[in-house]
């Protein structure tokens, strides 16, 4: 039986996912970057916040026992460790100050970090509601 998440998590994981992304994203408005490499440091964001999501529902399915192809188990964890891999490649190749690569690395963590806690927060939720119900 799942419970439902408390008020005050589901808020802090918001925040945190705001957080992070609103951040991330203002960092790269307001930086000096080249309108390409502004372009794939967003495509690395949002291809993160798509694999993290896919990854903890891959997980969460098999370990409720639903059916999860061995591939796209696969595909979940690949793409989750590649869209971090090629974040610090970018940031290791990139001509930034080392604050501001840390900047984008910590703003970019807690946005995964965040969209995984959001995620989870809301199939918990969707969980207990279906169980309320006669």
């Amino acid at each position: 039986m799942n419970q439902k998440p408390s008020s005050a998590f589901v808020g802090a994981s918001w925040v945190a996912l705001g957080a992070g992304m609103i951040g991330y994203l203002v960092g790269l408005w307001r930086s000096d970057m080249q309108l390409n490499e502004k372009g794939y440091y967003f495509t690395v964001l949002m291809y993160g916040l798509f694999s993290v999501v896919s990854l903890q529902k891959s997980v969460r399915d098999r370990l409720e026992g639903l059916p999860v192809t061995d591939i796209y188990y696969g595909l979940s964890w690949f793409s989750t460790i590649l869209c971090i891999i090629l974040l610090a490649v970018g940031l290791w190749n990139a001509t930034l100050l080392p604050s501001e690569k840390g900047f984008y690395a910590f703003a970019f963590l807690l946005a995964l970090f965040a969209a995984i806690a959001v995620q989870k927060n809301t199939r918990d939720s969707q969980s207990a509601g279906q169980q309320q119900q006669p």
